[in-house]
């Protein structure tokens, strides 16, 4: 299916001028009419009366044929089940009046929430068919859609929370319509699929041994640490799977990443016992650098001369002092090692 847009068709204004001016002829028509009709025998004031009260009844067939539509708007309009083409662009259109607009999704909103349901509006009897009208037409503007969080598990086996935000828009209105049968449902589906299949390549933190480039060496790929890189891969999946909707994803982000519940608190502690052991490291280190540091300016400065049993007992007892969690209490040896 194919796009096929309608151009030359902005002459509603023309079309409803000229409709009103013809009532108000028939109007007056069947006033004169049955005027004349009173004063005379002829058939002419007869026949003017017939035209001018026909035209009364049926002139209004024209008038559902006047559309309007703002900045990027669109109608995609079939003529007694055929596909014949797609206003696009803000103006006053008029068609043929008897073309029916299709939009199934129409009752099917996207909220700030990113839930896809179908919304009931109460309609005024007076209102009905503007309502109508009004609800089959497709937004051509960039939308978003913000999907629920979803529990999957990654790489490893283990459960995540994720959430992404998908902003698209619609740049082929008859895919969209005609291709799919509900292209909101269509495309949140989508979504839910792409990212299961993305987010099972990825641990959630660095792990060894995993390849998540599909080349067959080991990365440091993650979904913590490249979060840019899993967002452009699920945007491309999802792109992939909706070019037949005519839908174009202009971006896609991660907006919410943690943990399942069951497992978050044994993962808590396994990050603060990693940052502790991290820390441990850099401290014992450092501590060992300025034993050697201290040890060295003793012994060059010539002040102090160290067996290897006083050297030691003054690195155990400088290790102590650099890498205790508490401050170290002085204790003054009045005595002698030996």
């Amino acid at each position: 299916m194919q796009e096929i847009v309608l151009k030359g068709k902005k002459n509603g204004m023309l079309v409803m001028l000229l409709t009103i001016v013809l009532h108000i002829a028939a109007i007056v028509g069947i006033i004169l009419g049955a005027i004349e009709m009173e004063k005379a025998t002829t058939v002419v004031p007869t026949a003017l009366f017939l035209v001018s009260l026909i035209y009364i009844c049926i002139g209004w067939i024209v008038l559902p044929g006047l559309k309007v539509l703002k900045p990027q708007e669109a109608l995609v309009l079939t003529l007694f089940g055929k596909y014949v083409g797609t206003l696009k662009g803000e103006g006053f259109y008029f068609v043929n009046p008897f073309c029916t607009a299709v939009n199934p999704a129409a009752k099917t909103q996207l909220n700030q929430s990113g839930d896809v349901k179908t919304v009931t509006a109460p309609v005024v009897a007076g209102q009905a068919a503007s309502a109508e009208l009004i609800s089959k037409k497709l937004s051509l503007k960039i939308m978003t859609l913000n999907n629920n969080r979803q529990k999957i598990n990654d790489c490893l086996g283990n459960p995540v929370e994720i959430g992404i935000a998908v902003t698209w828009r619609i740049v082929d209105t008859a895919k969209a319509v005609f291709n799919v049968d509900n292209y909101k449902e269509y495309l949140s589906l989508q979504c839910d699929t792409a990212l299961r299949n993305i987010v099972r390549i990825y641990p959630y933190d660095v792990a060894p041994g995993v390849d998540t480039t599909g080349d067959g060496v080991a990365d440091d790929g993650s979904l913590r640490g490249s979060s840019e890189l899993v967002a452009s891969r699920i945007r491309d999946e999802i792109q992939e799977r909706v070019n037949e909707a005519g839908i174009e994803i202009v971006e896609s982000r991660i907006t919410y990443l943690a943990y399942a519940p069951e497992i978050a608190a044994v993962m808590l502690q396994r990050q603060q016992a990693s940052a502790i052991i991290d820390a441990r490291k850099m401290i014992v280190d450092g501590a060992v650098g300025m034993v050697e540091m201290a040890l060295d300016r003793l012994e060059k400065g010539g002040q102090v001369e160290l067996d290897s049993e006083r050297r030691a007992a003054m690195v155990s007892n400088l290790l102590v002092v650099l890498c205790g969690n508490r401050d170290a209490q002085p204790i003054v040896n009045s005595g002698s090692l030996y």
